[in-house]
């Protein structure tokens, strides 16, 4: 049966988006005859002239290997409020969900692919109540979506945050500073627990295990009695110090989330106030979400994007296709962003760690 469905890409980008579009597009019109509508800007591009297009082979001929991604995306807390003006020429938060659901059925579109993280997804299901057929693709470089073994992105991201990681040793080492590396991560330590493992940082801080800023202090005294007069220190963006709170850059209102940012200065202030030494803070912010792909999440976006047009044939509306063991297979999206993936305090990855000799800021 012929069908059109329509593609968008929410949330934050991440590296691989491009590759599930390509994959969409290249399954869903080459191998089925489909029609498929690009939507720019993430929801956005529903309710905006000119927001939609009928994309062919041609338009996904080469973007493989690209970041970003050629639909656009959109950040919002809420993609369905709008700011419109009120009746006394005050702003007030507008719900558009029944005009994009209007809009979507003018469109003739029998199943939409949504590439987004637990925020668009999680509001996406809001659309489903209210008769969309959408099935999800698990796409944050934070690797915190629930239901699946891995996200596309995150790969990138940590390749990109662990090289910086090494980098950052040398000039450490060089001027016997402390550096004090700020990665992206939300309320999930996965790319600090990877890159500070993999880069061999001396102490990490994640959101899973609140720190005290004395261990972290004692850890760097400690390496420079046995000679090690440098130190790095990963810390999460959503890193808190024990009975403390988490540092925000911006407050959020009705439409947007509040936005994580300045712990790593915080670490680094006072660390050079009780140790005594030269610190430094990097905060690589959307370094870690730019650039090409990596193999891995080339490989599993294309996989994703194949098996999300599987999902619209088969029916399994509401579903997010997901990486279990080696397999993809789908489970419901509820489910998947009920229930987000945090690292374990007592797993593997954090008892790794600590058999290495790397503080966690909890003893």
């Amino acid at each position: 049966m012929r069908r059109r469905i329509a593609l968008l890409t929410g949330g934050g980008d991440a590296p691989g988006l491009n590759a599930v579009v390509r994959a969409v597009v290249k399954t869903a019109v080459g191998e089925n005859g489909w029609d498929v509508l690009g939507v720019i800007d993430g929801y956005d591009g529903f309710m905006r002239e000119g927001g939609v297009w009928h994309m062919t082979l041609d338009d996904v001929a080469g973007i493989l290997p690209e970041g970003g991604t050629i639909l656009g995306t959109a950040n919002r807390g809420n993609p369905f409020v709008r700011k419109r003006p009120g009746p006394n020429g005050e702003t007030i938060f507008a719900d558009i969900k029944q005009e994009m659901v209007n809009r979507i059925q003018e469109l003739g579109v029998d199943g939409i692919v949504v590439i987004g993280g637990d925020g668009t997804l999680g509001a996406s299901l809001q659309l489903i109540k209210m008769g969309c057929l959408i099935v999800g693709v698990p796409k944050t470089i934070d690797n915190d979506l629930g239901g699946t073994d891995q996200t596309f992105g995150f790969d990138t991201a940590l390749t990109t945050a662990t090289e910086a990681v090494d980098k950052l040793h040398t000039t450490a080492e060089s001027h016997r500073r402390v550096i004090v590396v700020e990665v992206m991560g939300r309320d999930a330590g996965w790319i600090a627990m990877g890159a500070g493992l993999a880069g061999g940082a001396d102490a990490i801080l994640i959101p899973e295990i609140p720190f005290h800023i004395e261990a972290v202090c004692r850890q760097i005294r400690n390496r420079a009695t046995f000679g090690r007069k440098f130190s790095l220190v990963v810390v999460s963006e959503g890193a808190l110090p024990v009975g403390g709170e988490q540092v925000y850059k911006s407050d959020g209102d009705t439409m947007y989330t509040a936005r994580l940012g300045g712990v790593g200065a915080r670490v680094a202030e006072q660390i050079e106030k009780i140790v005594g030494q030269e610190t430094r803070v990097v905060v690589l912010g959307h370094l870690q979400r730019g650039g090409r792909p990596t193999p891995y999440d080339r490989l599993l976006g294309t996989r994703y994007g194949v098996h999300a047009v599987r999902l619209i044939a088969q029916g399994k509306i509401g579903h997010m296709v997901a990486l279990h063991g080696t397999q993809i297979t789908s489970v419901p999206i509820e489910d998947a962003v009920s229930k987000p993936k945090h690292v374990d305090p007592k797993g593997d990855l954090v008892r790794t760690a600590k058999d290495l000799g790397i503080s966690m800021g909890d003893e």
